[in-house]
């Protein structure tokens, strides 16, 4: 099988990651999974059994030269990648949390990840898809994250999803015309480590929105908010 495209999954080593990842290599895409701790990614990866088309490298999306060392090989392998999943992210706050109980600590740490790791990926991944005029950017956020709909609880996380929907608004607008769009995804509450056993939703279920994502025509939307491939508003 000829491989035309190459992606990237950030945090791709569990849930919807990795699921993202079973459902790109379906489609016969070579999938690059980040991965914090190296040994789980090895491990999710022969899990796929995907044979070469599916990598697993150490990526720290909260260090930028881990960014830079991730995505300078990817580079190397395979040149420049035509879809970037922004999907790594962490929920280290009590869900009944208020804003005035959540350590600043704790912002950060939820920022470093949820915000600036995507914003790390995209400016080391814009310029080589920029250079092939052709990219497909997926940031999964979360129904946390609208604003429309904004409630009480994990300030931290929502506040930080909410940040990545703007990131996606504001980097839509950026590259409109360049043969590269960008849309953020809602997975719903899925039965992940993060979701817990009683979500409703399936790992296949909150991943099928980034595929379609990923492999959107040229004429496809960006600078959308989808679920269940239907948009929703920010």
């Amino acid at each position: 099988m000829s491989i035309a495209k190459t992606a990237i999954v950030t945090g791709a080593n569990r849930g919807i990651g990795l699921e993202i990842a079973r459902q790109l290599v379906k489609e016969g895409i070579r999938v690059v999974m980040g991965s914090r701790d190296p040994f789980k990614g090895e491990r999710a990866c022969a899990a796929l059994g995907a044979g070469d088309l599916a990598v697993s490298h150490s990526l720290d999306v909260s260090d930028t030269k881990s960014v830079k060392r991730f995505v300078g090989f990817v580079q190397k392998e395979f040149g420049a990648p035509a879809i970037l999943v922004n999907n790594a992210g962490t929920y280290p706050e009590a869900r009944e949390a208020g804003v005035a109980d959540v350590k600043t600590s704790l912002w950060r740490e939820t920022f470093e990840t949820n915000l600036f790791g995507a914003v790390r990926m995209c400016r080391e991944v814009l310029p080589l898809m920029q250079r092939v005029a052709y990219g497909r950017i997926v940031n999964v956020s979360s129904g946390l994250g609208q604003l429309s709909q904004m409630g009480a609880g994990s300030p931290a996380y929502r506040v930080s999803k909410a940040a990545v929907n703007a990131l996606t608004a504001t980097l839509a607008a950026e590259v409109k015309g360049q043969g590269i769009l960008v849309n953020s995804m809602s997975p719903g509450w899925v039965r992940t480590d993060m979701g817990g056993a009683d979500a409703p939703r399936s790992v296949e279920e909150g991943a099928e929105t980034a595929l379609w994502l990923a492999l959107l025509p040229s004429t496809g939307p960006t600078g959308k908010f989808f679920r269940d491939r239907k948009p929703i508003p920010w």
